[in-house]
């Protein structure tokens, strides 16, 4: 059986955040919207249905668990989740903290604009008050 690799794509997009059961949790470095990754850390897997049924219940469960999480961390309007795989496709699903102010609402937030750096130190923090709410 194949070990685990995070995508290196999704590694230089990201920033980790919190290691759950299944999903490792990930902030993208894109101060245009609080947005994360969560990547199953299961070989292989590009769909949903790439992964057993416990597995998708358990997923299921942390996209509400980090939904919840950056709900309570920023202020939005709706958070957008997907898992869309047309850029990488090892299986990870974002969850996006979308504002009315956003630069893309309400259309998509993905490649609308060009990423935003996030202010010194900003990212890391906003991830370590993200991982305290998930651990």
């Amino acid at each position: 059986m194949a070990e685990f690799a995070l995508d290196p794509r999704l590694a230089a997009d990201s920033i980790p955040v919190a290691e759950l059961p299944l999903s490792a949790v990930r902030l993208m470095r894109d101060a245009n919207y609080p947005w994360l990754l969560l990547v199953p850390r299961r070989a292989g897997a590009v769909e949903i249905v790439d992964l057993s049924m416990d597995d998708r219940a358990r997923l299921m469960d942390e996209i509400a668990l980090v939904s919840t999480a950056l709900r309570s961390e920023v202020p939005c309007d709706k958070l957008n989740v997907a898992a869309l795989g047309n850029m990488v496709a090892q299986l990870h699903v974002h969850v996006i903290a979308r504002r009315r102010e956003d630069p893309a609402w309400p259309n998509p937030a993905f490649g609308a604009v060009p990423a935003k750096a996030y202010a010194p130190g900003a990212a890391e923090a906003l991830a370590s008050r993200l991982a305290r709410r998930l651990t």
